[in-house]
C-alpha cells in the first residue's frame, strides 16, 4: 500500500510536469500543403478565438487578418516560406514560418537555419536552462546552510537503524526529496497560472514586494532573526516517521527534511521562484527540479556510503560565514525588483550610478567580512576564503568605472538602463513620427520594458556599440517601454499599456526586445528584428 502511495506521488508530479510543458507549447494555426501539378493549395487551420496575420508569402498583399481557416493557391515557382503570427484577446504568439517542403515551424531567430526534426528552439527554452542550473546551484549552496549540513549525520543514522534494503531506502529518499520540492514548483503554477507568473515579473506593485521579500530574507541570514516553520510540524513528522515503516516513513523523513530546512533553504526558493515567474508556466517546477536534485543527491550518497560522513567537515563557524555571504548576495538581487518599480513609475529613487554603488558596497563587504576573520581558520580554510576573497574585490572594482558611464556589462540584466550618449530619443510614438516626417529620416523603434532582461542585455552589448551608434544617427530613434505605468491620457491609461497595445495590434507581438524599422511616413521597411547580442547582425538589419 505504501509503495502504490510514493509511485502516485511520483506519477503525478511528473503528469504535471507533462501537461506543464505541453502548455508552454502553443500553436494555434496548423499548415498543410498540397500538390497540384505545378502548382501547390497551402491551408492553415486557426484555432477558435485566435486570429491569424501573414506577415510574408510571395510577392502579393494579404488582408490584416484571417480567423477559422485560410486557402491559398501558389505556383511552385512564387511559393515561398509563410511567416506569420497568431493572436487571442490575451497574447499573441511570436512570428513562426512555416515551409511546405520541409513541413516545419521555426522560431524568427532561426529563419534562416533549419531546424532538425521539426524541434523548436529559442529564449524559452534557453530560460528553462537557466532557470534549472539556478535551481541546481540554489540547492548546492542551500547544502551548505547550518540548517542543512547537520541533518545529513541524522539521516545516515536513521538508515542506519533500518534493516531493510539500504540502497533502495537511499535512493527512495532522494526521489521522495525531489517530488515534494518540484510538488512546490507545481503548486505554484497551480495556484497563480502562467499569465498571472508572467505579470508578477513585470508588474511594479509587485517587484516592490519581492523587494521588500529579498530584503527580509538577506536580513535573516544576517542573523537579525529566523525564518521558520512551527517546530511542532517537524516534531510531528519526524515522531510519524519514526514510528512507521515501509516507504511512508522514509517519505515522511524527507518530509521532516523540507520543514526542518526552511529556515536556511527558504530564502533560496524564494528567490529562485522569484527569478522563475514570468519566465514559462514550467519554470518553477524545472528550478525546483534543479533544487532538489542538488539537495538530495549528498543525502542519498551519505545514506548509501555512511563510511563517506568521516571525511566530512564537521558543522562550525564556516556556516555562519557561508550565510553572511548568502546575505550581501541576496541583498544585492533585491535591488533588480525595487530599480523596475522604480523606473515604471518615475520615482528616481535608485538612479543607475546609486544602484552601482550598493552593489559595489555589497561585493566589498564579502571580501571585507571573510578578510576580517582570517586569523582565526585553519589554514585550509584560510584558501577556500581567499578564493571567494579575491574574486569578490576584483568585481566590485569591475563595478567602478560605471559610476563614470562605464557600460559595466556584466550587470546588464539587473542595473537601470544606461543613457547611451550620442543619440536623441523619443519616448512618444507620434511624436517621434512627426518629428520623422518633419526631417525626412526613417525610423527605428525599440519596444523594451523596465522589467525586461533581455534588453538591458542587448542595450549594452548591441545600442551601445560604436559602430552600431554611428548607423542609428540615420534614424529617427523612439524608444517604448510596454511596462511605463506613468498616465498619458485623461481616462487613465498608462504609457505602457498604450506602446504594448501598439506593438501588438500593429506588428502583432508582445516580447521585448522588439525592433521595428518605418520610412518617414511610418510604412513598415523591414522584418523585424528580436534579442541578439551581435551588434553586426544588428548593422546588417538596418536599412540606412
Amino acid at each position: 500500500m505504501m509503495k502504490r502511495i510514493v509511485s502516485v506521488l511520483i506519477f503525478s508530479v511528473c503528469c504535471g510536469l507533462f501537461n506543464s510543458l505541453q502548455a508552454q507549447i502553443v500553436q494555434p494555426v496548423t499548415w498543410s500543403g498540397e500538390e497540384h501539378g505545378d502548382s501547390v493549395r497551402l491551408s492553415a487551420t486557426i484555432d477558435e478565438g485566435w486570429h491569424m496575420t501573414i506577415i510574408s508569402l510571395a510577392d502579393r498583399e494579404w488582408k490584416d487578418e484571417y480567423a477559422g481557416s485560410f486557402t491559398v493557391t501558389l505556383s511552385k515557382s512564387e511559393l515561398t516560406p509563410v511567416r506569420f503570427n497568431a493572436c487571442d484577446d490575451r497574447m499573441c504568439t511570436a512570428p513562426e514560418v512555416w515551409e511546405y517542403k520541409s513541413l516545419e515551424l521555426r522560431d524568427e531567430s532561426l529563419e534562416k537555419s533549419k531546424v532538425e526534426s521539426g524541434k523548436l528552439t529559442g529564449d524559452s527554452e534557453r530560460g528553462l536552462w537557466v532557470i534549472f542550473l539556478l535551481g541546481l546551484l540554489g540547492g548546492l549552496l542551500a547544502i551548505f546552510t547550518p540548517c542543512v549540513w547537520p541533518i545529513i549525520p541524522m539521516t545516515v543514522s536513521f538508515f542506519l537503524k533500518r534493516t531493510d534494503n539500504g540502497m533502495r531506502n537511499a535512493v527512495l529518499y532522494g526521489l521522495s526529496i525531489i517530488v515534494l520540492y518540484v510538488g512546490l514548483g507545481l503548486l505554484v503554477t497551480i495556484l497563480f497560472g502562467a499569465s498571472a507568473l508572467n505579470e508578477l515579473s513585470t508588474n511594479a506593485v509587485v517587484n516592490l514586494f519581492f523587494f521588500a521579500l529579498l530584503v527580509a530574507f538577506a536580513l535573516s541570514f544576517f542573523g537579525l532573526f529566523e525564518i521558520t516553520l512551527p517546530d511542532s510540524w517537524s516534531t510531528a513528522i519526524d515522531s510519524k516517521a519514526r514510528s512507521t515503516g515501509g516507504f511512508l516513513s522514509i517519505l515522511l523523513m524527507a518530509f521532516t527534511l523540507v520543514i526542518v530546512s526552511f529556515s536556511c533553504t527558504g530564502p533560496i526558493i524564494g528567490t529562485l521562484l522569484v527569478e522563475a515567474a514570468g519566465r514559462s508556466m514550467l519554470a518553477p517546477a524545472i528550478g525546483m527540479l534543479g533544487f532538489a536534485i542538488a539537495l538530495a543527491l549528498p543525502f542519498s550518497l551519505f545514506a548509501m556510503f555512511p563510511q563517506w560522513m568521516k571525511q566530512a567537515p564537521k558543522s562550525g563557524d564556516w556556516m555562519t560565514s557561508f550565510k553572511v555571504v548568502l546575505a550581501f548576495l541576496e541583498l544585492a538581487l533585491s535591488l533588480k525588483f525595487l530599480s523596475v518599480a522604480d523606473l515604471a513609475y518615475g520615482w528616481g529613487i535608485l538612479p543607475r550610478w546609486l544602484f552601482l554603488v550598493i552593489w559595489i558596497a555589497c561585493f566589498a563587504g564579502i571580501g571585507v567580512y571573510l578578510l576580517w576573520g582570517m586569523r582565526k581558520v585553519p589554514t585550509v580554510r584560510k584558501v577556500i576564503r581567499a578564493i571567494v576573497i579575491i574574486p569578490s574585490f576584483a568585481f566590485a572594482a569591475y563595478l567602478v568605472p560605471g559610476l563614470w558611464g562605464a557600460p559595466v556589462r556584466a550587470v546588464s540584466a539587473f542595473a537601470p538602463p544606461m543613457e547611451i550618449e550620442g543619440r536623441e530619443v523619443f519616448y512618444d510614438y507620434d511624436e517621434g513620427l512627426a518629428y520623422a516626417r518633419q526631417t525626412g529620416k526613417p525610423v527605428v523603434i525599440d519596444f523594451t520594458g523596465y522589467g525586461c532582461v533581455n534588453c538591458r542585455k542587448m542595450e549594452a552589448f548591441v545600442l551601445a556599440n560604436d559602430s552600431v551608434k554611428a548607423r542609428l544617427k540615420n534614424y529617427v530613434f523612439i524608444e517604448l517601454y510596454v511596462d511605463d505605468r506613468l498616465d498619458k491620457d485623461s481616462d487613465g491609461e498608462s504609457e505602457g499599456n498604450e506602446n504594448s497595445r501598439l506593438q501588438r495590434e500593429r506588428f502583432g507581438s508582445n516580447a521585448q526586445p522588439f525592433y521595428v524599422q518605418l520610412d518617414a511616413q511610418g510604412n513598415q521597411i523591414a522584418k523585424p528584428m528580436a534579442f541578439t547580442i551581435d551588434p553586426m547582425q544588428f548593422i546588417n538589419w538596418l536599412k540606412y
